[in-house]
């Protein structure tokens, strides 16, 4: 299993999908982010990060392959981000679906709810978004510290 870093995003759009269904949005940040691709016999997830104002990087996308689901893929992504980029920021936040699915994935990888934008999936989606039966409506962010500890 490696972890690498890719320039050709445009490639695993179909997997970037999975996790922002619309494409334009996935447009709004892909030419700026950076993209990291976990590759175990093939790309089974992806990770977006953009750097943002003031020490802060975030999440913008993170797909895994819906038969990968469930194998610490996405977990391993989120490590290797939160090790790549301690101490060069001092926050990464992720903002994401009020759902089941999404929210505990996040508070076991150490993130904690930071706040919310109201109605942020019905104002900027042109159709319903739904995840695990819930329409989302507003995004939900999280955020976790980068500084290092002393631990480090």
């Amino acid at each position: 299993m490696k972890i690498y870093q890719e320039n050709n995003k445009r490639a695993f759009l179909p997997l970037l999908l999975l996790a922002d269904e619309q494409e334009s949005m996935i447009e709004r940040y892909l030419d700026q982010g950076t993209m990291y691709v976990l590759d175990d016999n093939g790309a089974k997830a992806v990770i977006v990060v953009c750097e943002e104002n003031n020490g802060v990087l975030e999440i913008k996308n993170l797909a895994v392959e819906p038969q990968s689901r469930r194998q610490g893929y996405g977990k391993k992504l989120v490590a290797f981000v939160f090790e790549r980029y301690q101490g060069k920021y001092h926050t990464l936040q992720v903002g994401t679906g009020d759902s089941p699915l999404t929210v505990p994935f996040y508070e076991k990888c150490g993130f904690r709810r930071s706040h919310a934008v109201k109605n942020f999936f019905t104002d900027n989606y042109d159709h319903p978004i739904y995840e695990c039966g819930v329409q989302l409506v507003d995004m939900i962010y999280f955020v976790k510290e980068l500084r290092c500890n002393t631990s480090c």
